[in-house]
């Protein structure tokens, strides 16, 4: 046999060459690779196909410009604050409000106990506003007298239902109302708690007075101001947590 060059003789393949069985080359992927496909194209990118058929590539995460706008509308809508407009600014606000309210009322009751002889009027405007110090069983501006353990209770219901729901407050006009009324009813409580003549029949100290009106104090101020500005919030619209109602 004659030898060709370059070809060895008697040099027959492997075995394992031999009978191992040919891959198959992986056909061709028009999407993957093809040379039509710019460079640094990600394969997480829609195609012009793929945009054609939908309209509009969607943004990530579902996303677009339109729904930021909506929620910064809603967060302005609700004061800058997200969730409703729930902060702790409103929980120290009520909370400021209350306590120098009760500091007030039981500041002005402590001089008047200390300056003013009952049954002696002071003149302070004219007969326009007088000090005349008396002490009071019933409720607010002396109403209510001869149940003075019942008001006791529903006051104490009525500071504890305050702080309660202070937690959902949302707006000022709320915060103050809410402070107003937490102030006066504590310091009315603690004159019923601590006064004479006995815990829980405590007799509250009374000692400003007006033309053709019930002599009161600093307490029922604060109590009256705030339902009038409850009904005020109400009637604007504003729920506790500061949202308006929506009216047709």
């Amino acid at each position: 046999m004659q030898r060709t060059p370059g070809t060895p003789l008697n040099n027959p393949a492997p075995p394992s060459e031999a009978d191992e069985p040919a891959t198959p080359e992986p056909a061709d992927n028009p999407s993957a690779g093809s040379l039509s496909s710019p460079p640094g194209a990600s394969l997480g990118s829609p195609s012009g196909a793929d945009v054609a058929e939908g309209g509009e590539a969607e943004s990530p995460g579902g996303i677009d410009g339109s729904g930021s706008s909506a929620s910064s509308a809603d967060v302005a809508a609700n004061g800058g604050e997200a969730g409703g407009g729930r902060s702790w600014k409103w929980t120290v606000l009520f909370g400021g409000v209350g306590l120098v309210v009760l500091f007030l009322d039981q500041l002005t009751k402590a001089l008047a106990l200390a300056h003013l002889t009952p049954g002696e009027p002071v003149n302070v405007i004219g007969s326009l506003l007088k000090f005349n110090l008396i002490r009071n069983p019933g409720a607010a501006f002396s109403l209510g007298v001869g149940y003075t353990p019942y008001i006791s209770a529903i006051q104490i219901v009525v500071a504890v239902g305050v702080v309660y729901l202070s937690r959902k407050l949302g707006s000022a006009g709320w915060s103050v109302a809410f402070g107003l009324l937490f102030g006066g009813a504590v310091g009315n409580i603690l004159d019923r708690i601590f006064r004479e003549p006995s815990p829980f029949h405590g007799h509250v100290v009374d000692f400003l007075q007006t033309p053709h009106w019930a002599i009161f104090n600093v307490a029922d101020m604060a109590v009256s101001s705030a339902a009038i500005l409850l009904v005020i919030q109400t009637l604007r619209g504003i729920k506790l947590d500061g949202t308006r109602e929506q009216r047709r």
